[in-house]
């Protein structure tokens, strides 16, 4: 199969935003990620790991079982979705994007500080901006000036790691 060009990405974000659109119309719930993993991880803690009387764990854990949780299924969906629209594609490849321990380094650290800071802020950049963005949250529309400044600011930084 032919590698076929990607998508429009305005297309791409009014697609996204009708997706929004349903999620609150037949769930009441937004879009985001971070949830997901913390209900998985706490799955996985009370299963495996010691048992704990940690408020974070114990206040995930009162809620029920993650598998059926409406987060989880999302990400689960959005992992099928795009292995399926990257297959559709012939863009579908298990691989490393560019290799080199040092990326992988940064790449490994900054997806760990990025889970950190939604753990403590209770929420991830993406349901923040889509799902408060999209309710008209002051909160959410400052975060994400804050981030795409702080982006700019950072990215001569980084570029080293990315020849």
């Amino acid at each position: 199969m032919s590698r076929r060009p990607y998508a429009n990405p305005y297309l791409a974000g009014v697609g996204l935003g009708l997706v929004l659109l349903a999620s609150f119309a037949l769930t009441g719930q937004g879009l985001g990620a971070s949830g997901a993993f913390a209900r998985v991880a706490v799955a996985l803690i009370e299963a495996f790991g010691p048992k704990t009387d940690n408020a974070w764990v114990r206040d995930y854990a009162s809620t029920g079982a993650p598998w059926s949780a409406w987060i989880v299924v999302e990400v689960a969906g959005i992992l099928v979705g795009a292995m399926v629209s990257a297959m559709l594609a012939g863009r579908f490849k298990l691989a490393q994007a560019r290799p080199g321990r040092a990326r992988f380094v940064a790449a490994l650290g900054g997806g760990a500080l990025m889970g950190v800071g939604a753990a403590l802020a209770r929420g991830c950049t993406s349901g923040l901006a889509l799902s408060g963005g999209a309710l008209l949250s002051v909160g959410a529309w400052l975060f994400m000036a804050a981030l795409f400044i702080g982006g700019f600011l950072a990215a001569p930084l980084a570029r080293r790691l990315w020849p």
